[in-house]
């Protein structure tokens, strides 16, 4: 791969995802993109590139979803999901009483294991929330992780990956080889291909965000205009939760930094002092989930 090849790759990248590729991250490239390139019967990624060039554009796709970084696994990092239950669903449960529901919106939500973990928390509230609509909505850049997402059907390796027994047992049946979830937890999320460059009004509100581990590949522009427009998406009393890397200090002040809870952020409003409400039960397990 010449330097004109990755120039333009590290361009296409960012055009098209926001992924901001420094100049030394060549080596992460070769190992994604040459798989791909012989899988085509091409001899390169010089001759990718030359696909892209002439306006191949599912190749181009295929390129975008290649580097782009799928790593999840369940209760990932364990502690937003702690936040979860002891703080933003006993606030949120006290101030939504009278419609009774809720939207969450996981961005970059990979192959679905974060959005079915908060589909478990709520869940595991059990009858206090009888009667009440939760609505998750699970975007991401790439389709195939979506259609993954959206089979319910996880490896073995990946259910022992964050998920206490206790849920496994609860919530998935064997199939064969793999484990499939509860029909009513797929049914609590809804699938949507989306690009975090795009116009996010089509989406609605929300009344908590997760965007964990996606926004440390964006320059500071890219991230920037990212928190300008989930700030408008989130209600004024709504939780935004960013990955352990991220932040918005130092870039945006339309979000702050919740007062206890690391990672949290809150919409930089006029917001009246919390009511103290219990927190829930823990989940079932929960505090046992491992942090992989």
């Amino acid at each position: 791969m010449t330097p004109l090849d990755y120039d333009y790759l590290r361009k296409a990248l960012k055009d098209r995802s926001g992924l901001d590729l420094s100049i030394d991250k060549q080596y992460l490239v070769e190992s994604r993109l040459l798989p791909m390139a012989r899988r085509l019967g091409l001899t390169g990624i010089s001759d990718l590139v030359q696909k892209m060039k002439s306006g191949a554009e599912a190749v181009t796709a295929d390129v975008v979803e290649a580097m782009t970084t799928n790593e999840t696994f369940f209760f990932r990092d364990k502690m937003p999901f702690d936040h979860l239950r002891e703080e933003m669903l006993p606030a949120l449960l006290q101030a939504r009483a009278a419609r009774r529901s809720l939207r969450i919106w996981c961005a970059a939500s990979s192959t679905g294991q974060e959005p079915y973990s908060i589909a478990m928390c709520l869940k595991e509230l059990g009858p206090a929330v009888s009667g009440w609509r939760f609505e998750i909505v699970a975007t991401d850049l790439s389709q195939s992780v979506l259609e993954k997402s959206k089979s319910g059907l996880f490896s073995r390796f990946e259910v022992q990956r964050g998920l206490p027994i206790q849920l496994l047992v609860k919530y998935f049946k064997q199939t064969g080889e793999l484990w499939e979830i509860n029909p009513e937890l797929r049914a609590m999320i809804q699938h949507r291909q989306f690009n975090l460059l795009q116009d996010y009004t089509q989406l609605g509100m929300f009344d908590v965000i997760f965007c964990r581990n996606v926004l440390i590949y964006f320059d500071q522009a890219t991230k920037i205009s990212i928190f300008e427009r989930l700030a408008k998406r989130l209600e004024p009393d709504g939780y935004l939760t960013l990955g352990a890397a991220e932040t918005v200090v130092g870039l945006t002040d339309t979000f702050k930094p919740h007062a206890t809870r690391r990672g949290v952020y809150l919409p930089n409003t006029v917001r009246a002092a919390p009511s103290i409400v219990p927190a829930m039960k823990p989940a079932l397990g929960l505090s046992a989930a491992r942090t992989g």
